[in-house]
């Protein structure tokens, strides 16, 4: 019996255990991983056998140039593969979660990614001035933020974007409300349609957005679309990881006291000197401080 021929193919969806890849010719196949293994993400390249008309099992994934994922307790929750960079969407109003923007930002950083972040709805004055102060935090540590409102200055939002994720493969995160979504639909024309297409695929005809999926907009342009959440945690982030991570640390990393100070408590620790200082925000590092504390509890 002659053997299958492997196909390579970009996973462009996720969910669950079922993923949509398509080919280099553009053939769309709807993969399942052997046996509980779901190690794969959306930006995967991967190789698989056909086992039916437009059906494939993934038999290996290729070698990625970047990983973004967040991970509780228990287990990892891969986000995305072989990215550039990761957009934050934040808005005037609903109020957003500087822990989780923090610990997108940390994520990011660990996993060496560029990070933008977006603010959207600027046409909602009442509160922008409160937002401005609030995302101007971040962006003194040196993260582009790009001001838009989707719905209100589409083409003013697009002008603003576009040069960003030219060439580039982005991901988009956000907590529900964000605007994410009118976003992704600005970036790419046709994505709603697009993605009932691949929810008709993954989950039987119910359309869901529980699910990543990557829209590519041109040949070296793609954008990926991360569904909301309200944790982002990082438990696979060692203390080492951690303190490079935080990118306001680096010019103190090697200059306290200890060689093997954690930035806790230890005297002559020059973090917690800079944190003292102002040179540091202490939100920032009682975050690390909280970090660190769930690098100890994984148990994965």
């Amino acid at each position: 019996m002659k053997k299958k021929e492997l196909l390579t193919a970009c996973v462009i969806a996720a969910h669950g255990r079922h993923y949509l890849a398509t080919t280099g010719d553009g053939k769309m196949l709807h993969c399942v991983t052997r046996g509980k293994k779901s190690d794969v993400a959306v930006g995967d390249s991967i190789n698989a056998t056909p086992t039916a008309k437009g059906q494939a099992v993934i038999e290996s994934i290729n070698e990625r140039r970047s990983l973004l994922y967040r991970s509780d307790q228990y287990k990892s929750k891969l986000l995305a593969a072989n990215i550039d960079q990761l957009f934050i969407v934040v808005a005037t109003e609903p109020g957003f979660s500087d822990d989780l923007v923090s610990r997108a930002l940390v994520a990011a950083e660990a996993a060496e990614i560029e990070v933008h972040l977006i603010l959207n709805k600027i046409d909602m004055t009442d509160r922008l001035e409160k937002a401005r102060e609030r995302i101007g935090f971040y962006a003194s540590l040196g993260y582009p933020v790009h001001e838009v409102s989707a719905t209100a200055l589409p083409d003013q939002t697009l002008a603003n974007l576009m040069p960003a994720v030219r060439n580039r493969i982005s991901v988009f995160i956000g907590q529900s409300g964000m605007g994410k979504s009118s976003l992704i639909n600005l970036l790419v024309p046709g994505a709603d349609i697009a993605t009932q297409e691949i929810s008709t695929v993954l989950n039987s005809g119910k359309h869901t957005t529980t699910y990543t999926r990557m829209y590519r907009i041109d040949e070296d342009t793609a954008v990926v679309d991360s569904p909301g959440f309200q944790e982002f945690g990082l438990y696979h982030l060692t203390e080492g990881m951690l303190e490079r991570a935080f990118r306001e640390f680096r010019p103190y990393l090697g200059h306290c006291r200890f060689y093997n100070c954690h930035h806790l408590t230890e005297p002559g620790c020059a973090i917690l000197d800079a944190v003292e200082k102002g040179h540091i925000a202490r939100m920032r590092h009682q975050l690390y401080r909280q970090l660190v504390h769930e690098s100890e509890q994984k148990i994965y």
